[in-house]
C-alpha cells in the first residue's frame, strides 16, 4: 500500500516548450549530431500543436564516447523534464525490470516503477543505458520484458508483478542507447526508433576539445584560463597521435592529464598565475611516447597485401589484410582472430577464384600444390562480418599472380561465387577510417552509392570513390598492371562482359586440347 500511494500516478511537471530555446540548449551542450537533434525538435514540436501524444521511444546507437548518454541529459533540460538513467549493462533478471512477486521474501517492484517513485513526476524523460548489453540465463529475458515497456501501443497499462496493478507509462519519454544493433533482439527493435549517431571527423574534434573539454578540465581541476593554453597543432597531434576513437572519451583524458601536470607544476613552484603553453615540441614531455601512427596505408604497392575497411562497435577501422603462397597439398590456414562470418568470406573469396582459374592463366588443379595463408594482423582484436571479401579475393589473386596491389587504395564489399559484389552497412564510418588513415580511393558496391549522402562533404572532397559491381572491375582498379597482355590491364569497366568472354574463349581453348 506505501508503494502504490508513493507513486506519483497523476503528477506531471508542467514546462512551457520553446523550440527555439530548446535548440540553443541542444546546441550549447553538444557540437554537431544534427539528425538527433533534428527528431528531438521535430517531436517538442508537435508535443506544441497536440495535448495528447504517445511518448517516442529513439535508440541512440553509436560507438562509446560520442555523447548518447550526454544527449538524452540535455533533451530533459530542454523540455525543462526530469531526468533518469537506468542502467542495463549485465541485467540478466527479469524481475530487475517487471519486479518480483509479493510471494517472495524481500521481493521489490521493478526499476521502473522505483526510479518513478524517486524522482516523483510521471512524465520524466527515461534513459536506459546500454540496452545491447543485457543478457539472458534461467531467471528469464529482460529484454522480452522491454517489450512492454517500449510498446506505445501498450505501455499505457504496465504491470509491474510487485503492485499487480495496471500504471500509465505512455507520458514517459523513453531513449535507449546501445552500442551495437546486433545484439538486440528484432521484436525490441521493432518498437524503437533508430537514430545512428557516428563518430567525429578531426575538425569536430578539434572544435569539441576547444569548445567543451578544455573549460571543463581547467574548471574540475582548479585552474584558470590563463594557466594553460593549447595550440591547434598540439590539439590535433594529441588526435592523431594519442587517441584512436570514434568518439573523444580518450581525448579528454588526455586533456586532463596534462591539466594534472600543469596544476602540479603551479603547486610546486608556487606561482599559481604563470602560463604554461602546450604546442607539438612539449606535448611529449607531458603525454610521453605517441602511441598511434597516423597515416596507415603502405609506403608502397605490395604482393599480396589489400586495404580494406571495417566497421566495428568502436568506430571504422582500417584492416591490412595479407595472403602467402607455398609449396604444399591444398590446405588453407587463416589467421587473425576472424569470426565465423568473415572466415566464410575468406573460402568463398577462394572458390570464386577457382572458378576463374582458366581466365587468371592458372591450372584449374593449380590448389592441389600450394598451401595458403591469409592473415590479418593484430590478431587479438576480434573481426568479423562479410564485407571483406572483396578485399580477401583480391589479396589472394594478387599473391597468386604476383601483381601489387595499389597502397594508395582501400575497399569494403561481399563477394559472391559469381563475383557480384553486395553492399555493406556503416559506410561513413568506414569512409571516415579511410579519411583518418591518409587513404584518398575507395573501391565501394555500386549499391551503397546512395548511402554517400551521409558522408560529410569534408570527406567526400578529399577523396575519390569507385563505384563497382563485380569482383572484374575491383581488379581492375586495385592492382597494379604494366603488363599490357593481362586481363586486367585490357578490362574496360564500361564493359564488364568482356571478361566474361574471355573466361568462355579459355574454356573453349582447354576443351579443344
Amino acid at each position: 500500500m506505501e508503494w502504490i500511494l508513493d507513486l506519483p500516478w497523476n503528477t506531471y511537471k508542467e514546462s512551457e516548450l520553446d523550440i527555439t530555446q530548446a535548440e540553443a540548449i541542444l546546441n550549447e551542450d553538444h557540437f554537431g549530431l544534427d539528425k538527433p537533434k533534428e527528431r528531438i525538435l521535430e517531436y517538442l514540436a508537435v508535443q506544441t500543436l497536440v495535448e495528447r501524444i504517445k511518448g517516442p521511444i529513439l535508440c541512440l546507437v553509436g560507438p562509446p564516447g560520442v555523447g548518447k548518454t550526454s544527449l538524452a541529459k540535455s533533451i530533459a533540460r530542454a523540455m525543462g523534464r526530469e531526468f533518469i538513467r537506468l542502467s542495463l549493462g549485465g541485467v540478466r533478471d527479469e524481475a530487475e525490470i517487471r519486479g518480483h512477486r509479493r510471494t517472495y521474501v524481500g521481493a521489490l517492484p521493478g526499476k521502473i516503477i522505483q526510479s518513478l517513485k524517486r524522482v516523483k513526476y510521471n512524465n520524466p524523460v527515461f534513459c536506459l543505458d546500454e540496452v545491447d548489453k543485457m543478457s539472458t540465463d534461467f531467471r528469464g529475458d529482460p529484454s522480452a520484458a522491454l517489450l512492454e515497456v517500449l510498446d506505445p501501443e501498450q505501455n499505457y497499462a504496465y504491470s509491474d508483478h510487485y503492485l499487480d496493478m495496471d500504471y500509465d507509462l505512455s507520458k514517459i519519454f523513453f531513449i535507449t542507447t546501445a552500442n551495437a544493433l546486433h545484439t538486440i533482439p528484432l521484436p525490441l527493435q521493432d518498437r524503437m526508433e533508430i537514430i545512428r549517431i557516428p563518430g567525429y571527423l578531426e575538425t569536430e574534434k578539434m572544435q569539441i576539445g576547444r569548445r567543451f573539454l578544455l573549460p571543463k578540465n581547467i574548471s574540475l581541476h582548479g585552474l584558470k584560463e590563463g594557466n594553460i593554453s593549447f595550440s591547434d597543432n598540439a590539439m590535433l597531434e594529441i588526435i592523431r597521435r594519442y587517441t584512436r576513437e570514434a568518439g573523444v572519451r580518450n581525448l579528454e583524458r588526455e586533456i586532463a592529464s596534462v591539466c594534472r601536470k600543469v596544476a602540479r607544476k603551479l603547486v610546486e613552484g608556487k606561482e599559481l598565475d604563470k602560463g604554461y603553453s602546450i604546442t607539438v615540441q612539449s606535448l611529449q614531455s607531458y603525454l610521453g611516447v605517441p602511441q598511434f601512427r597516423y597515416g596507415e596505408m603502405e609506403a608502397v604497392p605490395r604482393v599480396g597485401v589489400c586495404t580494406g575497411l571495417a566497421y566495428t562497435e568502436m568506430g571504422g577501422e582500417i584492416l591490412m589484410v595479407e595472403a602467402a603462397i607455398m609449396p604444399g597439398s591444398g590446405k588453407v590456414e587463416i589467421t587473425g582472430k576472424l569470426g565465423d562470418v568473415m572466415q566464410e568470406s575468406a573460402k568463398a573469396a577462394l572458390s570464386y577464384l577457382r572458378s576463374r582459374s582458366a581466365l587468371y592463366g592458372l591450372r584449374h588443379d593449380f590448389h592441389k600444390e600450394i598451401d595458403i595463408h591469409i592473415h590479418v594482423p593484430e590478431g587479438a582484436t576480434p573481426k568479423d562480418g562479410p564485407s571483406a571479401g572483396i578485399t580477401l579475393a583480391t589479396t589472394i589473386i594478387s599473391a597468386l599472380l604476383n601483381i601489387p596491389v595499389r597502397n594508395d587504395l582501400a575497399m569494403t564489399g561481399e563477394i559472391t561465387l559469381r563475383g557480384r559484389v553486395l553492399p555493406i552497412g556503416g559506410l561513413r564510418e568506414k569512409l571516415l577510417a579511410a579519411h583518418r588513415g591518409l587513404i584518398r580511393t575507395v573501391i565501394i558496391p555500386a549499391e551503397n552509392e546512395k548511402d554517400l549522402k551521409e558522408v560529410p562533404d569534408a570527406v567526400l572532397k578529399d577523396m575519390t570513390i569507385i563505384t563497382v559491381e563485380t569482383m572484374d572491375e575491383v581488379l581492375s582498379k586495385a592492382l597494379v598492371c604494366n603488363d599490357p597482355e593481362k586481363v586486367f590491364c585490357r578490362m574496360d569497366v564500361n564493359d564488364v562482359p568482356l571478361a566474361e568472354t574471355l573466361l568462355k574463349e579459355e574454356y573453349r581453348v582447354e576443351r579443344r586440347h
